[in-house]
C-alpha cells in the first residue's frame, strides 16, 4: 500500500476505527449495523476467500475491492465504478445552523436516507464520527457526516437533502461544515461517489475536491455451502 487511501476500509479498521473491527484470519469488517464494508489486506492471496466466507457467512452478499478473481461458486451480484475525491483547496466553513446529530436522531436520519438514497447508512453508522444536520420547523431536512477514517483522512458521507428542500445549498453548507471539523483536528477530507453521478462529482469539484482515482467495488455472494467454491 502506497497510501492509506488505496485501501481505505483496511486502513480505517487497522487504524482509527480498530475498535469496530471484526476479524477472521486475514479479513476485517465493520459490524453489520454500523457499515457494510469488508476489508481485505493490501496483498491478498487465494486464502482470503475462505476467511471472507467464514466471516460473512453462507449466502451473504459482501462488497469487495480486490484485483483477485473469486473462486468458482462465488456469484457476482453487481459492480460499481467509484470515484475517490480528496480535498484540494476546499474553503471549509462552520455553519451556525448545523446541529450535531446523535443516537436520538437515528430514526429521522434513517428516514431521510430511505427517501434520498445517498448510500449505505445503518442504525449505528452515526457512531463512526460527527454527523451534522439542518432542520426546518423541527424536521431534519439535510445531513452529512463522517464515515471511514484512514490515518490522516476522514471520509465525508451520507450527504443528502429532502427533495422538498433542494436547491438551497444545504448539502454544500454541510459538506463544508463537516470538512471544517476534519480540518480542525489536523486531518484531510475525502469523498466517494458513483462514477456515473457526474452531478455530485461536479458539485464536489466546485467546492475544491479533485478526483484522485477510480476503483471498482464488486458485490459478491458467498457460496451457500461453507465448503463450496473455496480454494483447497
Amino acid at each position: 500500500m502506497t497510501s492509506p487511501l488505496d485501501n481505505p476500509a483496511w486502513a480505517s479498521l487497522t487504524g482509527p476505527h480498530a475498535r469496530f473491527a471484526e476479524r477472521h484470519g486475514r479479513v476485517l469488517r465493520y459490524p453489520q449495523d454500523v457499515a457494510p464494508f469488508v476489508a481485505l489486506p493490501d496483498r491478498p492471496d487465494e486464502r482470503v476467500w475462505a476467511d471472507l466466507a467464514a466471516l460473512a457467512g453462507p449466502d451473504a452478499v459482501v462488497p469487495v475491492m480486490s484485483p483477485l478473481a473469486p473462486p468458482a461458486g462465488w456469484v457476482r451480484v453487481e459492480r460499481f465504478d467509484v470515484a475517490q475525491l480528496v480535498e484540494d483547496g476546499v474553503r471549509v466553513a462552520e455553519d451556525a445552523e448545523a446541529v450535531r446529530l446523535g443516537p436520538v436522531d437515528v430514526p429521522e436520519m434513517l428516514d431521510l436516507v430511505e427517501r434520498t438514497q445517498p448510500g449505505p447508512f445503518r442504525r449505528r453508522t452515526v457512531e463512526l464520527g460527527a454527523y451534522l444536520g439542518i432542520r426546518r420547523d423541527g424536521a431534519l431536512v439535510a445531513m452529512a457526516g463522517e464515515r471511514m477514517r484512514p490515518p490522516g483522512w476522514t471520509e465525508i458521507s451520507a450527504v443528502c437533502t429532502d427533495p422538498a428542500h433542494r436547491g438551497q445549498g444545504l448539502a454544500t453548507r454541510l459538506v463544508l461544515a463537516v470538512a471544517a471539523g476534519i480540518r480542525a483536528r489536523g486531518e484531510q477530507a475525502l469523498m466517494h461517489a458513483a462514477a456515473t453521478n457526474t452531478a455530485a462529482i461536479g458539485l464536489y469539484e466546485s467546492l475544491g475536491f479533485r478526483v484522485r482515482t477510480h476503483t471498482v467495488i464488486t458485490l459478491l455472494r458467498v457460496p451457500a455451502h461453507r465448503s463450496a467454491g473455496l480454494p483447497a
